[in-house]
């Protein structure tokens, strides 16, 4: 991989994480704990709040799932570890990189 191209794949996945900070941000209130008194909100919408309370605690997991996929992908970029397939060592095409900068495998690899 040229220079060029780490430095733009390093500038998507910068901005990627960015983006997944801003939304986790956002998400906090979603998250946040649903009251118990059934005078203040009645039982469906109490139901319908412990289940978007749920949606978003997933998406939270989510996101930090992402957020280490994409950090662990500028380690390896720092140890020059960066764009090779975990499998069979070939050179990940700099497309699918850009696509998916956290892509650990070749296409070849990956599908099977």
């Amino acid at each position: 991989m040229n220079a060029s191209a780490e430095a733009e794949i390093r500038e998507i996945i910068l901005q990627k994480l960015a983006e997944l900070e801003e939304q986790d941000r956002l998400g906090r209130d979603g998250q946040a704990v649903v009251e118990l008194d059934q005078q203040a909100v009645g039982r469906l919408s109490r139901m319908d709040a412990l289940q978007s309370q749920a949606m978003a605690k997933a998406t939270q997991a989510q996101r930090e799932i992402q957020v280490k996929a994409l950090n662990a992908a500028l380690k390896r970029m720092e140890d020059d570890d960066y764009g090779y397939c975990r499998d069979c060592g070939e050179d990940i095409p700099d497309a699918r990189l850009k696509l998916n900068p956290a892509v650990l495998k070749c296409m070849s690899c990956a599908t099977g």
